[in-house]
């Protein structure tokens, strides 16, 4: 089977969708994922069509599926809550602009985390994501939404396989929308990643196989049901090397993208600079299929010597 894999990436405002790309590669990945600005923040800059036919160039000469690329929503993004009318609206509106600039980019995978209910209830939670999805959906495109699977810090929804079920269920348009599972978010709301195949068996009967467009690759820092959502790097976390890897190399996911959303590593022990990215080390571990016992070691020799 081919190996889909890749890493979060920056989209930089002096090369957009080209840097993307050009990180991408250097990590020795064939996908990626990225944010078309900060996740935090609103502000967003024009797509520049010159930066997306040369990275559209490299990647076909590199051997990069388009189709497997993604983009993530910004976190800011809350369909959950609708308590006040104008951040509601705001929140479908923008989600509406992301969209338009999946398809001015021409990805057609938009991962989003499904919001929190702030207080009124998963229920309420739920029926407002249900109610927001249709109205952003009624617009042509062939953008897919992706749900992400959450870990239950606080008053997520899409904590559970049922909740997001619930949510796609309620989807008018199922042509347009599906699934993104995360392994550290799946631990941290109690599904034994050790035990990957039964929670594959209850998506494929709640939701649906075909209904998993991504998965996001993630070592946890914390015990099965902590609730907590703390991601850790390939292989040292609560999930380990050999779960992880079983996830990847699962038959059943062989045409899905896998993407890492791992912590950047620290240059020293004492440090909590996160300078490093892991990216390139991580996925010659996963295509070996063997542990690198000195991961952060070689990250950080990596690094260094290359900005000397």
């Amino acid at each position: 089977m081919e190996l889909i894999i890749g890493s979060h990436v920056g989209f930089t405002k002096e090369k957009q969708l080209l840097g993307c790309v050009e990180e991408t590669l250097s990590y020795g990945a064939n996908t990626f994922m990225f944010y078309t600005g900060a996740p935090q923040n609103t502000n967003r800059l024009p797509i520049d069509n010159d930066k997306t036919l040369e990275a559209l160039k490299l990647m076909k000469n590199s051997n990069i599926d388009y189709n497997n690329v993604i983009v993530h929503a910004p976190y800011i993004i809350n369909l959950a809550n609708d308590q006040d009318d104008e951040k509601y609206n705001f929140a479908i509106n923008f989600l509406k602009q992301e969209i338009s600039r999946c398809d001015a980019l021409g990805i057609k995978k938009l991962v989003l985390h499904p919001g929190s209910h702030v207080g009124l209830g998963s229920e309420k939670g739920i029926s407002n994501i249900i109610n927001a999805l249709n109205i952003v959906l009624n617009k042509p495109s062939e953008v897919v939404i992706c749900i992400e699977t959450m870990a239950g810090k606080g008053s997520e929804c899409g904590k559970s396989i049922d909740e997001v079920a619930q949510i796609i269920n309620g989807i008018t348009n199922k042509n347009r929308i599906g699934i993104c599972l995360d392994t550290c978010h799946l631990n941290d709301a109690g599904y034994d990643i050790s035990n990957f195949d039964k929670i594959l068996d209850e998506i494929d009967t709640k939701i649906g196989l075909n209904k998993i467009y991504c998965i996001h690759i993630n070592d946890s820092k914390n015990i099965l049901g902590a609730a907590k959502d703390r991601h850790e790097n390939f292989g040292i976390g609560t999930i380990g090397f050999q779960n992880l890897i079983n996830v990847i190399y699962n038959e059943r996911l062989k045409n899905i993208p896998k993407i890492l959303e791992t912590p950047y590593v620290s240059p020293d022990d004492n440090s909590k600079e996160r300078l490093y990215p892991p990216y390139k080390f991580e996925i010659e571990m996963i295509k070996n299929k063997k542990f690198n016992d000195n991961l952060i070691s070689d990250i950080r020799n990596y690094y260094q010597q290359t900005q000397k």
